[in-house]
């Protein structure tokens, strides 16, 4: 051990960012550990190391005693004050005990310890530098894929995108780049672990946070975002300044900005409508492009409204396979119920007569509804 070791750390702690300190704690760790196995000892044993020449020396640590029992834990008072006059009972003193030969076989069985510890440092690292991406968007490529995940390789480390995180209309091959969102940095005990996504509603809302300036300055808002990942999104915004449409702002000049984001996203169609306190006209807006004649709220949920369109506009309002409304609820975070224009009449009649003949329905009776809802999910 020499300074040639010294020269080595320096070069892990500039090259890898594992500071000298920490792999110095492990030599000494891992030499004591080494001391006892190749010597048979088992006492109390203290390790130093020079950090400036690299010399190591060993060291007995041994508790001064009136009656000596063990040798190898203590030594007697009259043994002590010969060697220093101030010492006392309990005091300790350390027997330099470096055998001839330690360097070598001390480096020979500490190798496999130290180099444990360099990888725990080294994964702690980055552990640390991966967790500030947490929640942020990353561009990675793809390396390769098995039945649970797509492997993405986002600098050093590799990243795992499981079934559920990615886009079905998407097809991943090896050297693919891709943009990625970081949903969670776990520190396991195989080392960090970095899950990324391409269908959580948050990459969505960083892809606009990079696209439309407005939007990253807090000038234009996201409040909702509802997505079914490969087909469809609703994104519900507002502006903080009377004078910026907030939604135009997020098309951008002749749709250019959001185009950016349907391109990165494998041509995901995207409704953005603008948020607005009155509810019944923010849900009429989520349920573009359909036409809404009217919103009727229920007196018994506060959460749940029917809403009432053109008859010739009602698979339009419904959407294919009743996608439309099903993001429009997910988006308000209402339970919507969509019915005709020509339904209209006998819904407003059957709620007067359900008001004149509510003393007369008994607490075991129950109203059957016949309705057909779409509820956001949970």
């Amino acid at each position: 051990m020499n300074k040639e070791l010294i020269g080595a750390l320096d070069a892990l702690e500039k090259e890898k960012g594992i500071k000298k300190e920490i792999v110095i704690d492990a030599l000494e760790a891992a030499l004591v550990s080494a001391y006892k196995r190749n010597y048979g000892q088992a006492q109390n044993v203290e390790v130093d190391f020079d950090a400036r020449k690299g010399n190591i020396k060993v060291y007995a640590v041994k508790t001064v005693v009136e009656e000596v029992a063990d040798d190898r834990l203590e030594v007697s008072l009259e043994e002590a004050v010969q060697i220093n006059r101030g010492y006392e009972l309990g005091d300790e003193i350390r027997f330099e005990v470096t055998p001839q030969n330690f360097g070598r076989i001390a480096a020979q069985t500490a190798k496999q310890v130290i180099m444990q510890r360099v990888r725990e440092a080294e994964r702690s690292v980055i552990y640390e530098k991966y967790s500030q991406y947490e929640n942020e968007i990353v561009t990675g490529e793809v390396e390769r894929q098995d039945s649970r995940f797509i492997y993405v390789n986002i600098g050093s480390v590799e990243a795992v995108m499981s079934k559920q995180d990615q886009m079905p209309n998407e097809n991943y091959k090896m050297h693919d780049r891709i943009q990625v969102f970081v949903s969670r940095v776990e520190n396991s005990t195989k080392g960090p672990q970095v899950f990324v996504s391409r269908t959580a509603p948050e990459l969505l809302k960083r892809l606009f946070e990079k696209e439309v300036p407005e939007i990253y300055d807090g000038v234009v808002e996201i409040v909702s975002i509802a997505r079914e990942a490969g087909d469809r999104a609703k994104i519900a915004v507002r502006s903080n300044d009377a004078n910026i449409d907030p939604v135009g702002t997020c098309v951008g000049p002749r749709g250019q900005r959001v185009q950016e984001i349907v391109n990165e996203l494998g041509g995901e169609n995207m409704d953005i409508v603008e948020w607005v306190d009155d509810p019944a006209q923010y849900i009429a807006n989520a349920l573009n492009p359909a036409e809404v004649l009217d919103v009727i709220f229920d007196e018994e949920n506060e959460r749940a409204c029917t809403v009432i369109v053109p008859d010739y506009q009602l698979s339009l309002a419904i959407g294919k396979k009743g996608q439309n409304a099903r993001l429009a609820a997910r988006l308000t975070n209402f339970k919507i119920d969509i019915k005709p224009e020509s339904e209209a009449e006998s819904i407003a009649e059957g709620t007067q007569t359900d008001h004149a003949d509510e003393d007369e329905v008994s607490d075991d009776q129950t109203v059957d509804d016949t309705s057909t809802s779409i509820e956001e999910d949970e």
